[in-house]
Parts: structure tokens; sequence; C-alpha cells
């Protein structure tokens, strides 16, 4: 076997050591007060782990030329507290090359002020989890968003803010909206944001993708 090559054991010891660095940098996020420094921690770790970890979603090329993700100042007047309130019951089930069929449910949905209703899944399978993703007006503007949306939340994968101020709610900040791994790497088939979490505002914060490219600062 040559020093390139990667066993199964290898891919899956890289994802679980990826998973666990998500996991520590979401828990320093939910436990500070300065939100700023919050956020910038979580742009320079996700930048090292981008550039650095072996399951990085970026390809070769670009990791070469890697200089930042695209990510936007912090702004508190994108941050919310929400309420999940009742929704008719709905499913999701998402083909992806990588997971199968990933099988979702709508819990609810959160009224986000300024931007209006987005459903909150919950992961239909193994492990559990909550999945909101948004896609907002800007992923139809050159330099704005990705096409697919972005993820708010996936806590089965660790990117959680935590609840708001009840229970029955949850921090809803989009200064920490980031791009599904396909916006990266066609390889890569995620879920996408559904018509619920499909928005005409636009969120000018979090992580943006521009001219095509997700990668360059």
């Amino acid at each position: 076997m040559s020093a390139g090559t990667l066993t199964a054991a290898d891919v899956a010891l890289d994802t679980v050591s990826w998973r666990r660095a998500v996991f520590r940098l979401y828990e320093k996020v939910r436990r500070a007060t300065d939100l700023e420094a919050a956020h910038d921690l979580w742009r320079r770790e996700r930048d090292r782990l981008f550039l650095e970890h072996p399951a990085s979603p970026l390809v070769p090329a670009d990791r070469e030329r890697f200089t930042g993700l695209r990510v936007k100042p912090y702004d508190r007047t994108w941050r919310f507290k929400c309420v999940i309130a009742d929704a008719p019951p709905a499913s999701l089930d998402v083909p992806t090359g990588t997971d199968g069929v990933v099988p979702f449910e709508r819990i609810g949905r959160v009224d986000v002020p300024g931007v209006g209703p987005l459903d909150v899944w919950r992961l239909r399978s193994y492990g559990g989890g909550l999945f909101v993703p948004v896609k907002d007006a800007l992923s139809r503007a050159e330099g704005g968003t990705y096409g697919g949306g972005r993820y708010l939340l996936d806590t089965v994968k660790g990117a959680d803010l935590g609840p708001g101020l009840s229970r029955g709610s949850l921090v809803v900040d989009f200064n920490f909206a980031y791009n599904p791994s396909c916006a990266y790497d066609s390889a890569w088939a995620c879920p996408l944001a559904p018509p619920g979490n499909t928005v005409d505002a636009e969120i000018p914060v979090g992580e943006r993708y521009g001219d095509g490219r997700a990668v360059l600062a």
C-alpha cells in the first residue's frame, strides 16, 4: 500500500476526528459571552480545519491556494432566540452519494423577525439531531450565498448553537451560517434547503460563496 492510499478505516477515523473538532468548537461558541470573539474563533478554527485536517472537504488544488473561507464580520442584529412553533407533519428524504437516503421529519418551524418562517427538521435515522438550513435571496446574486442554501444548525454533526430562552426554543444566528460540503467539492451530495427553508430576505452575514467559488477570502 502506498503512502498516499487511504483505507476505509483511515477515512472513518479521519471523519471521527473532524467531528470531534467541530463539536469542541461549537461547545466553545455556546459558552462564550463575547459573541464577536466567539465568531472570530469559529472562523479561524474552520479555516485551520479546512487547510490542515485530512477530512477537509477541499479538493487538493483548492487547498493549495486556500487563504480562508469567505465569512462576513459578526453582526448582532442577525442573532435570534426563537420558539419552535407547531407545523403540519412533513417528511423529507434526501438521496446522497455518501450517506444513502437521509430521512428527515418536520417537527415545527421558527419565525425569524425580518426573515420569515424556517422549518425545523429532525433526522429520522440513527443519532437523531436537528437540521435547519436556509436559502436566502442572495443565493441568486453574483458574489452572494451558495445556490443550494447554507446550514444554520446540523446538530448530529456538531453545528449546535444551543437552546434559546426556554424549553422548545433555539438560538438561530445567521452569522454562523455555513456552506455544505458540496459547495467545495461536487463529489459530495448534501441535503439542501427545501421550500420551507427558502426565504425572500437577503441575509448578508455568515459564509458567502461568490463567483462560483467558496474557498478564497
